[in-house]
């Protein structure tokens, strides 16, 4: 009788447990957030090929301020005007260090014509940072989101993260994962793009940190 009123009694748990799971879950989506891009059909950027997720109408990209490791504060409305390459990555994933040395070719070859990197690690300090950027070489924009705010802002749920955004501020697309970024079909999708010039500029709603630790 005592074995049976104690399974019964972990059936009750059990089931309490996932009804607070659920409803957590339940909240947690119905909250009112940006959302990233979501998938559509067609368009005249050349993304196919780098599986891009395209938003079935036009989104500004949210503004944002954060320090570089240098303690430099820096919006993402300064690169107004310019394509803006917006990745999400942290020194301890590994797609992200495969993925660095292509993004810094991309940088390399595009800076001078309009092309924005800009890389926002994810819960690290500044030595951190640094460290795995003078390791590989890189030299392309650094941010720090040290709360993971602006990760959490933009769905930055699995690493790395992508997004292009026009010289208008406009999410053109969103890469989930690593993408041959030197490849002739980026390249072609950054030049498509810088090819268009941008209108007058438009205010966003903002997300300013805190200053990073570290």
């Amino acid at each position: 009788m005592v074995e049976g009123h104690t399974i019964i009694s972990f059936r009750f748990r059990l089931i309490l447990w996932i009804l607070v799971l659920a409803s957590l879950l339940l909240v947690y989506y119905i909250h009112p957030r940006f959302r990233p891009p979501v998938p559509t059909t067609g368009g005249s950027h050349r993304s196919g090929d780098l599986e891009l997720v395209k938003p079935k109408n036009d989104i500004a990209a949210p503004d944002f301020t954060l320090a570089d490791p240098g303690g430099r504060r820096v919006s993402l409305k300064d690169f107004h005007g310019k394509v803006v390459f917006l990745n999400f990555w942290a020194t301890w994933c590994g797609p992200c260090r495969d993925e660095m040395p292509m993004m810094e070719a991309l940088h390399r070859e595009f800076k001078d014509r309009g092309l924005a990197v800009i890389a926002v690690n994810f819960k690290e300090d500044r030595q951190s940072v640094r460290s795995f950027f003078d390791e590989l070489g890189l030299t392309f924009q650094a941010l720090l989101d040290p709360d993971g705010d602006v990760s959490a802002h933009y769905d930055a749920i699995s690493l790395p993260l992508t997004y292009i955004i026009d010289r208008d501020g406009m999410f053109v697309g969103k890469a989930i994962g690593i993408r041959p970024w030197d490849g002739a079909e980026a390249k072609a999708l950054i030049r498509d793009l810088l090819e268009k010039k941008p209108a007058p500029q438009k205010e966003t709603a903002a997300v300013d940190l805190a200053h990073p630790r570290g």
